[in-house]
This record gives C-alpha cells, structure tokens and sequence, in this order.
C-alpha cells in the first residue's frame, strides 16, 4: 500500500491546515476545558495553560509533523523506521490509545446529534426542576446505540472517499465550527452579568499558582485536547506535500486549537453566570445551593457537574434562560456535532491508515474498521459507566503516548532527529536547540502525569485500589494496560514485518 499512501496528498497548505484543526478541536475543547478553567481559578488556570502549550503540545506537535511527513508511515511503521523493528508495539500502543478512543468517542458524537435533533424539535429543555430527565432517559439506551452507530457510519462517509473526502469535509465543517463558537461567544458576552464569568475566567491571582494541581491539570488539558501524542497529526501529516512546513504548521494547529477553547470558554462560562443570576432559585436548588449567592451558584455548576452534567443536563436549562435560548442551543449543539464529527474522522484515519501500512487496500481496512469501531463502542453507548472507565484509562494512556513519542527522538538522536525531518529544504521557520530540551522535558512531564492520575484515584481499601473492574482506580488502568502491551510485544515482530516499514 506505499504507493497507494504516496498518492494521497493534501490539495493545498490551506486544506491541509483545516483537517489539521479539525483533528484537535473536539468535543473536549467545548464541554471539558471550560468546566476544568472554573474549577482551577480560571485566570490563573490560563496562565498554566499557555505554559505547557509551549512546553508539551507545540514540541509533540512538531514531532508528528516531522515524523509522519519523513517516514510517509503510520504509527507502527513510523515507530520502526526510527527505532528499528524491535520497538514496532510502541507505535502499535500510540495507535491503539486512539483507536480505544475512536470506540467511545463515536458514542459521544451520538450524544450530540440526538440533542440537536431535540433542539431543533424543541423537546427539549425539561423542565429545571428536573433538569436530567431528558438526558437520563436518554443515555445507556438502545436510542443511544443508534446514535453511535448514525455517527461512526458520517465519519466512515468521510473517510471513505481518502485525503480529498477529509480536506473537503474539513473546508466545510471547521469554517462553519468557527463561525458558530464565534457567534455563540459574542451572543453570551451581550448577556447580562456576562462581565462576572469573564472577570472570573481571565483575572488570574497569583498566589494560586503556588498550587500544583492547577498547573498539572493544565498540562492533562493540553495532552487531551490539542491532539498531541495522539499520532492523528503523525497520520494527517502522512499527506503533506514535499515542500510543505513542519514547524510553523505546528504552532498554527497549537494556538488554533486553544483559541477555539478560549472561545468556548466565553461561551459556556458568561452563560452559566448570566442564567444563573436570571433564575438563581430554580437553577441554583438544581445544584444545592443557596439562591442569594448566584456568583457561588454558578461557580458550583461548572466545577461539580463532570462533562456530560454540564453539557448535555445544564446547557439546555441554561439556555432556556436566555432570549431566542432554543435557537442559540440548537447552534451549541451543531457546534458540538461539527467538532465530534471532525475528530472521529480523523481517529478512523489513522486506524483505517495502520492496518493499510499492514498491507490491506482502503476499502476493506476501513470496513474492518468500522465493524470493530461499532461493536466496540456498545459497551459504552449501553451503559455510562463502562464508557467513563473508557475514558479515564486511554485517557491517561495517552500520557504514555507522548513519553512513547518522546522517547523514539531521543533514542534516535533528538538533535540529529530535528535536523533531519524538521529543518528541512522549505521550512518557514528554522527551529533551535529549544526543542530539544523540550522533547527531553516532555518524558519528565509524562511520568509525572501518570504517577499523579493514578495517585488521584488511590483509596485506603485495597479492593478499592487494585481492582480491575472499578470504574477508576489503578488496578483498572494497569490491568488493561498490561493486557494490551503483552499482546503487542509478543506481536512485535509479525508487526514490523508486515507494516511497510519493515520494508
């Protein structure tokens, strides 16, 4: 399949770049980061946040590009064109986190075109004395089952039609994401009391940057929600014109990225303030809390409601509150459908791309993979527990990722590496010793994010700890680690020689 991947290219810088932004603008970047900014100070969590922009996701990113442009390989192939045939389950495991991903992710996408199609209908939202109620009878259901499967079969429709059906989904769906979370945050920035949320968000206190869970939860949001460690750039750059810049692109993917969080953030934070103060005593019993304080209120919403409380039981009842509220919902949840949808195409991708480098035309590689992607997602679309476990353990595998990644350069020779397939002949911008010491730093800061993830969900009760079937703890995360890396370390070998880099 080499010279099936070597006639794939990206039309244009302009196409490439949008697929690129597609890939690291999600779900998390609209529902996670402003729940995770308000429950780490909001300013000065933005502080934090910029830091490791530059310290994990802008070098990692840099590495994909150059590694996915200089090998013409997916993650497997890559890993063993740059550290031989013996580390071919390195790159197996930097693919399978995605691909473990892509399983439930598919099920979220789900969950978003079932709530725009209640927007626009406008069953929804329920009443705010019980404000769950759609979303309770929604969730863990054969109806979101069928979401899933609607929403990997849209991504699948994308893919199928190779690098031109991804660059022209992308020319369609990210302008349009844009124009809608820039909408949506002006719209929120009218409200009343709209200057309280952004006052909270952007007004840092610089004691609690003394707080060292701010700035590792910084660090996680980069490492879920740019995209980097991922190998989904590694796959995209894969398809880079010759000439193309590797450097430059990375920081536009980077400061794109964020940018569309920082909007998000404005979006969801000033609404959460303003309705709130509009209708403190529904929404704030809602919450538990007591009505004449409506700053508290809202600060409570964001911080304790998780993900899917914020998005998919609040939103709705946020937005009742506001004028044309069913109309700019259904706009959130568009935004929601354009996001999710633009990620999983870009998770199918790179599965449907490794089992070609492993030799299978595209057309049977992603029916095969599509066929696994539903069957795999129904233990998460049926039951909401089994996809929070998901999440939490492949979550914190793409931590390994990144140290994986890292540690592939540095083995190879970081300087030599950066030299070779990073400052080559057409380069925008020539990149320095900095990297360097940056990639070397981004093993330092994986280690450092498991060992915290996994100390988060300790428990004095052993069974509680070690368990392998709890929905987080450590025994989960290493009991289906260990699984998958022994499977693709006893694979080693069959798996370099059949990827095209093992040619």
């Amino acid at each position: 399949m080499a010279s099936e991947t070597r006639s794939e290219v990206f039309s244009s810088r302009w196409g490439m770049l949008l697929a690129m932004v597609g890939m690291a603008v999600g779900t998390g970047n609209i529902w996670r980061f402003p729940r995770i900014a308000a429950s780490n100070g909001g300013g000065s969590f933005l502080v934090t946040w910029v830091v490791f922009l530059l310290l994990w996701s802008i070098p990692l990113l840099i590495l994909e590009f150059g590694m996915g442009k200089g090998t013409r390989r997916g993650a497997i192939g890559s890993f063993v064109q740059t550290l031989g045939p013996k580390f071919a389950w390195m790159g197996a495991w930097v693919a399978w986190c995605a691909v473990a991903i892509m399983f439930y992710y598919s099920v979220v996408m789900g969950w978003t075109l079932r709530f725009l199609v209640a927007s626009v209908a406008g069953t929804i939202p329920s009443p705010v004395e019980q404000p769950s109620a759609f979303w309770d009878a929604f969730n863990s259901t054969p109806e979101a089952l069928l979401t899933h499967a609607v929403a990997i079969g849209l991504a699948a429709l994308v893919v199928s039609r190779g690098v031109k059906g991804i660059e022209g989904a992308a020319r369609i769906l990210i302008p349009s994401l844009i124009v809608l979370v820039v909408v949506l945050a002006i719209k929120a920035l009218t409200l009343p009391n709209a200057s309280e949320g952004l006052a909270f968000l952007f007004t840092p206190r610089l004691s609690e940057l003394a707080n060292a869970s701010i700035w590792l939860e910084a660090l996680t949001q980069n490492a879920w929600d740019t995209g980097a460690g991922w190998g989904l750039v590694l796959t995209y750059a894969i398809y880079m014109r010759k000439r193309e810049d590797t450097a430059l692109n990375a920081f536009v993917i980077g400061f794109g990225n964020n940018s569309m969080s920082l909007l998000a953030g404005i979006m969801v934070i000033c609404t959460v303030f303003s309705a709130t103060a509009a209708n403190a005593v529904a929404i704030c019993s809602g919450v538990g809390m007591d009505a004449t304080v409506p700053a508290a209120c809202a600060n409570t919403l964001l911080t304790t409601s998780g993900n899917e409380g914020l998005t998919f039981i609040w939103v709705p009842q946020l937005f009742a509150q506001i004028p044309a509220g069913q109309f700019f919902m259904t706009l959130f949840f568009l935004a929601l459908v354009f996001a999710a949808w633009t990620s999983l195409v870009a998770m199918i991708e790179l599965a449907t791309r490794i089992l070609m480098d492993l030799g299978m035309a595209r057309s049977r590689a992603l029916g095969l993979v599509v066929t696994a992607g539903f069957v795999c997602g129904i233990p998460s679309a049926l039951h909401l527990e089994f996809f929070q476990n998901q999440d939490f353990v492949w979550g914190v595998g793409l931590m390994l990722s990144g140290f994986l990644f890292a540690f592939a350069v540095t083995r190879y020779g970081v300087t030599k590496w950066r030299e070779t397939f990073i400052n080559q002949e057409g380069s925008d911008i020539r990149v320095g010793a900095w990297w360097d010491w940056a990639i070397r730093l981004v093993m330092v800061e994986a280690v450092v994010l498991i060992v915290w993830w996994c100390w988060q969900v300790r428990s004095d009760s052993f069974a509680d700890t070690w368990s392998p079937f709890r929905t987080f703890n450590i025994g989960t995360v290493l009991f289906q680690w260990v699984v998958v890396l022994v499977l693709f370390i006893a694979a080693n070998r069959w798996l370099a020689e059949r990827t095209d880099g093992g040619s």
